[in-house]
């Protein structure tokens, strides 16, 4: 029992939870960059390139000809896929660059506005030690006059 107790204190923190959420939205956020690199960057850098799909560029380890599609030169062996490898790597930029951009956003964002707690209020003073109280009244006593010795002057004369 201890050991799940454990689990679900560590499962159910703050930052486990907007982990679990970051990683969800960064991989939907991955598709998004994915689908922008294959299906509108990388059609225009093909274009440039000889019209053809850049991710079907490769090299071909078993003698065969660069005619064939990626898929095709795969199944007759193997093929060192340069495409599809500079595709990925155009996506992880693009990913990368966003994420710093948000990051950089963010941190501007903090020192504007910081995020937290209020200032705390200053803690109390410690209590006054029983002497210094003692001290104190007796000090206040001696400033007031008493209405003993109102009613009673020869007392107070000695």
């Amino acid at each position: 029992m201890g050991m799940l107790h454990e689990f679900k204190e560590f499962a159910s923190k703050g930052s486990v939870i907007d982990l679990a959420v970051g990683v969800i939205i960064g991989g939907a956020f991955g598709k998004i960059v994915d689908s922008l690199v294959q299906d509108m960057i990388m059609p225009v850098v093909g274009k440039l390139c000889g019209g053809l799909n850049f991710s079907d560029y490769y090299i071909p380890l078993n003698h065969q000809g660069t005619q064939a599609t990626l898929a095709e030169a795969k199944a007759h062996g193997a093929v060192i896929a340069y495409g599809n490898f500079l595709t990925i790597s155009l996506n992880f930029l693009i990913l990368a660059f966003v994420i710093f951009q948000m990051v950089r956003l963010i941190n501007r964002a903090r020192r504007v506005l910081p995020i937290g707690a209020p200032a705390a209020a200053p803690a109390a003073p410690p209590p006054t030690p029983e002497d210094i109280v003692l001290l104190r009244e007796i000090r206040d006593a001696l400033k007031t006059p008493h209405a003993d010795a109102a009613q009673n002057p020869t007392r107070s004369g000695s």
